[in-house]
């Protein structure tokens, strides 16, 4: 049976007329990839230039503070320990660099309160105020308060590693100034246990007079007070002269430390002048010095302060 078309059939559309022609092919191919971007950005030159080494170190440490320093505890800093020179006591190298000292002593405040007499303690220090030596008095209860100004007394110099350089011993005697054997007197010790110089007391109806002398007795400087050692609101000058007593050669001054501070407690300053070229332990010895003329004349006895009493 041969193949009949298909035809419409009445009310019908009509079949299409074959499939629709084909598309022309596949659409063009995009022209490529856009085109590569011209590389990678060009790399940094190499890394930024190093740091030339370290910053420069501090040139040492800042300079000391004129005075006390601002430590968290309020207290003054040592002096750097110099270099000795040959045939310097050990502990004495300070002494070396230095040309003034200033003495004072701390205020004990059951003594302030109470008048029980109490070891003195100093602290040393220089120009500066950086703290040379701590001077410590031993000495027994019994004598403190029997004896007050007139007592003998072992005083104890340290550095600040707390080795004592310097000791000074003072015996037992009466005040009298009529009376030669009651001259007062006072030994210097540097290293304890090798004498290095003599404080004594020379005879003078009206002024304090004191020699200081060598380990062999030789008589290196003399020491001349004022008439009335008076403190009253101004300072006490004891002139240091040579030998001879021809020239002033420095100076011990008691110095005025304010109206209430000297009505209520014995708590002193001193301060100290000497040639800087003058040998370490006649230096020794004018530092013994002062604490000589502090009991002498300024160390309270209750509430009495001896001053010009004995004279």
């Amino acid at each position: 049976m041969a193949y009949q078309p298909v035809t419409s059939q009445p009310g019908y559309p009509s079949p299409q007329q074959g499939y629709p022609p084909p598309q022309q092919g596949y659409p063009p191919p995009q022209l490529g990839y856009p085109p590569p971007q011209q590389g990678y950005p060009p790399p940094q030159q190499g890394y930024p230039p190093p740091q030339q080494g370290y910053p420069p170190p501090q040139q040492g440490y800042p300079p000391p503070q004129q005075g006390y320093s601002a430590s968290p505890q309020g207290q003054a800093t040592w002096m750097p320990v110099p270099s000795a020179p040959p045939g310097c006591p050990p502990g004495l190298e300070y002494m070396t660099q230095i040309d003034q000292l200033l003495v004072k002593q701390q205020v004990e405040l059951l003594e302030a309160f109470t008048g029980f007499e109490t070891n003195n303690k100093y602290k040393i220090m220089n120009s500066q105020g950086q703290k040379v030596y701590f001077a410590a008095e031993d000495n027994d209860c019994c004598s403190r308060q029997c004896c007050g100004n007139i007592r003998s007394f072992e005083m104890k110099i340290m550095d600040n590693s707390q080795n004592e350089v310097i000791h000074l011993s003072r015996p037992l005697r009466c005040m009298h100034c009529m009376w030669v054997c009651c001259l007062q007197e006072l030994e210097v010790q540097s290293p304890p246990g090798t004498t290095v110089g003599w404080v004594k007391q020379t005879w003078h109806p009206f002024l304090p007079k004191f020699v200081v002398q060598s380990a062999a007795g030789e008589t290196v400087l003399t020491i001349e007070g004022p008439c009335l050692n008076c403190s009253f609101c101004g300072d006490v000058e004891f002139d240091v002269m040579s030998a001879d007593e021809t020239s002033k050669v420095g100076k011990i001054s008691k110095q005025w430390s304010g109206l209430a501070r000297e009505m209520f407690t014995d708590a002193d300053n001193f301060g100290i002048q000497f040639p800087m070229d003058l040998d370490v332990k006649v230096k020794a010895c004018l530092l013994g010095a002062v604490f000589l003329i502090d009991f002498m004349f300024f160390e309270q006895v209750g509430n009495q302060e001896q001053q010009n009493t004995v004279w």
